[in-house]
C-alpha cells in the first residue's frame, strides 16, 4: 500500500516471503487487537504468533525476538533481547573432536534455545495490556482448525523439500505424502497447537520446564544435541539499554551486541561525513559511499562483535566520532578499497513488523528461526521447529564469536528506530540477515538526506558489495553501474532483491507506513 497515513493506530508488517493471504492474516489480526483496545505491543506479539504458525520457514516459538518498544507514557525507548543461548555441552573443542570445522547450520549442533516465548511474555508484562493466552488465540485457532498455505510460501516450501525429508518428524509435519504443500493446501498442525495451548494455559514457563521442555531436550538428544533442561529453565531475556547514534540530528537507536546494530550505528557516523543531499539517490557516488562504509563498518562487526557477558565488545569506541574519522579517513572518493569484502554472515529468513497505537506507543519488532525452517529440525512430540541460529558461532580460537556453552552468538536480526528532539520520528527494520545494516542505512538516508516518504524509501532500489561483486537490483541506472565500474567496485546483477521493509513515521499527529514491495507486506491503519 502506498505512504498509508491516517491518524489513530496503524501496523507495517512483512515477512520473509509471505503471499498476501498470510501477511494480510496476521495483519488483520494485529488490527483487531488494537481495535478491541489492545495496545502497540498486545498487536506486536499476536501477529508475531500467528506467523509462526503460517509461516514456518520463517518464524515460530522454535526461534528468537529482539524489540525495541517506545512507550508514551514516560517518553522512552526500551530494548527487549530474546536471543537463546549454547547448550552447556557443546564446546568447540567438542565439536573439532566430530570432526567439524564450523557449526552445521543444518544439524542439531546449530540448535540455541529458542528465545521467542520468553521474550513474548515479557514484552507483554511490562509494556503490553493482553496476556500471552489472549494474544496466542489466532496462532492456537490456524494450528488448530487449519490454514489455506499461499502462493508464494508454497513456492518457497517447494525448495526445501530435500532437506525437509531428512528426519522423520520434520517430514511428517512439514510434508504432504512426501511433498511440499501446493497453493491453496489447507494444513493443520495439531502437535504445535497443542503446545501453544500448553503455553496459553500454564504459562512461557511451561515451554521451558516440564513436560514440553522435556519432550524438546529428548528429541534434540536423540540427533546427537547435548541439550540439557537446564539449559531451556536457565534461559532468560534480557532488557537493555539501545545504543544510539546521532544522524544529522536525528538519534538512530539499536539493540547492543549481541546483535549487529551496532554496524548499522558505525554506517551512519562514516556516512554523516560526507555531504549527502546534493547526490543523486540511485547514483554512483551515493553507492560507493555506501559499499565503502559497510565494507569498513562489517569488518569491525566480525572482528568484535560477540555476547558481552563472555567477551568484551568495545561498543562504546566503535561508536565514538574517534573511530568513525578514522574509518572515513580511508575512503577514497573515487576509487574502491583494496580491503577484502567480509563475507555475508547468518541465515536470511525473518519476519519484521512495526505497530504503533493512538496512545502514542510504538513497537518495532522481528522474529525468526534464522535460516528458512531452521535446522530441519521438528520435535515429534511438541511440534516445535528449531532454530539454527547456532551456525552464527565461529569455532576459531581467541574470536570474541568463539562458540561456548550458555553463550549467545551474534546475531543478525536488528529492530531499527529513530527519534528526534526527545520524540518518535521513525519505527522500522529491513529484513535479510546480513544485508539489514544496509537496508536500514539505506532508508533512513532516503527520508532524512533526500526527503522521500516512508514508501518511496522503502521503494528505492538496492544493491549490497559482496565477495563477488555489487550485486545490483535491477531498477539500478546502467550509468550507475558503469561508474561502478570505473572505481573498482565489480558489478552483477542480482539474483534476488534485498531486504523487506517495514516502516511507520509520525507527522503532525498522523501516522505513515509503508511497506516493501520486494516483499508481500502490508500497510493498514483503522
Amino acid at each position: 500500500m502506498r505512504d498509508f497515513h491516517l491518524p489513530g493506530r496503524s501496523v507495517a508488517l512483512g515477512t520473509c516471503g509471505a503471499a498476501a493471504t498470510s501477511h494480510q492474516q496476521a495483519t488483520l489480526t494485529a488490527i483487531e487487537v488494537l481495535r478491541d483496545g489492545g495496545n502497540a505491543v498486545d498487536a506486536a506479539v499476536a501477529a508475531s504468533a500467528l506467523l509462526g504458525v503460517i509461516e514456518p520457514h520463517c518464524t515460530g516459538i522454535g526461534g528468537d525476538c529482539f524489540a525495541l518498544v517506545w512507550t508514551a507514557k514516560d517518553k522512552r525507548l526500551h530494548g527487549v533481547n530474546g536471543s537463546g543461548h549454547a547448550p552447556a555441552g557443546l564446546s568447540p573443542a567438542w565439536l573439532k573432536a566430530q570432526g567439524f570445522s564450523k557449526v552445521p547450520g543444518d544439524r542439531v549442533h546449530s540448535v540455541t534455545v529458542p528465545g521467542a516465548v520468553r521474550a513474548w511474555d515479557m514484552l507483554l508484562e511490562r509494556f503490553g495490556t493482553r496476556t500471552l493466552a489472549k494474544v496466542l488465540e489466532p496462532a492456537i485457532e490456524a494450528a488448530e482448525h487449519g490454514f489455506p498455505v499461499a502462493e508464494r510460501i508454497a513456492w518457497d516450501w517447494h525448495r526445501f523439500t530435500d532437506k525437509l525429508s531428512t528426519h522423520p518428524a520434520t517430514r511428517e509435519q512439514y510434508l504432504v505424502e512426501g511433498k511440499a504443500p501446493g497453493t491453496g493446501m489447507v494444513l493443520r498442525s495439531p502437535l504445535l497447537a497443542r503446545t501453544l495451548q500448553t503455553i496459553a494455559a500454564d504459562g512461557a514457563g511451561a515451554f521451558y520446564g516440564g513436560a514440553l521442555a522435556t519432550d524438546m531436550v529428548a528429541s534434540l538428544n536423540e540427533l546427537g544435541g547435548r541439550h540439557e533442561l537446564a539449559d531451556f529453565a536457565d534461559w532468560q531475556p534480557a532488557l537493555v539499554e539501545p545504543i544510539k547514534v546521532d544522524y544529522r540530528g536525528i538519534d538512530v537507536h539499536q539493540i547492543p551486541p549481541n546483535g549487529q546494530g551496532v554496524t548499522a550505528a558505525m554506517m551512519l557516523n562514516i556516512l554523516k561525513g560526507f555531504e549527502h543531499s546534493s547526490l543523486d539517490p540511485v547514483g554512483t557516488e551515493r553507492f560507493h559511499l555506501q559499499i565503502e562504509a559497510y565494507r569498513l563498518a562489517a569488518a569491525a562487526r566480525d572482528a568484535y562483535v560477540a555476547d558481552p557477558d563472555f567477551a568484551s565488545v568495545p561498543t562504546a569506541e566503535l561508536l565514538s566520532d574517534v573511530y568513525a574519522d578514522a574509518m572515513r579517513a580511508r575512503i577514497d572518493r573515487n576509487r574502491a578499497m583494496s580491503d577484502p569484502v567480509p563475507e555475508p554472515i547468518g541465515p536470511t529468513d525473518t519476519i519484521y513488523l512495526t505497530t504503533a497505537d493512538s496512545e502514542g506507543n510504538f513497537c518495532s519488532f522481528i522474529n525468526s528461526i534464522a535460516g528458512a525452517f531452521g535446522a530441519f529440525i521438528a520435535c515429534p512430540r511438541t511440534g516445535v521447529l528449531f532454530q539454527n541460529r547456532g551456525g552464527n558461532f565461529t569455532l576459531a580460537d581467541g574470536h570474541p564469536n568463539q562458540l561456548a556453552p550458555r553463550k549467545r552468538s551474534l546475531h543478525t536480526i536488528i529492530p531499527g528506530f529513530a527519534s528526534k528532539d526527545g520524540a518518535p520520528f521513525l519505527s522500522f527494520g529491513v529484513m535479510h540477515g546480513f544485508y539489514q545494516p544496509v537496508g536500514q542505512v539505506q532508508v533512513l538516508q532516503n527520508i532524512v538526506d533526500f526527503g522521500m516518504n516512508v514508501q518511496e524509501a522503502l521503494d528505492m532500489g538496492r544493491g549490497l558489495r559482496t565477495s563477488v561483486g555489487f550485486e545490483a537490483e535491477r531498477s539500478l541506472p546502467n550509468a550507475t553501474l558503469a561508474g561502478l565500474l570505473e572505481r573498482g567496485h565489480p558489478v552483477r546483477m542480482a539474483d534476488m532483491a534485498w531486504g523487506g521493509g517495514q516502516a511507520i513515521m509520525p507527522m503532525g499527529g498522523v501516522l505513515y507506513a509503508g511497506s516493501d514491495p520486494r516483499k508481500d507486506g502490508v500497510a493498514l491503519a483503522f
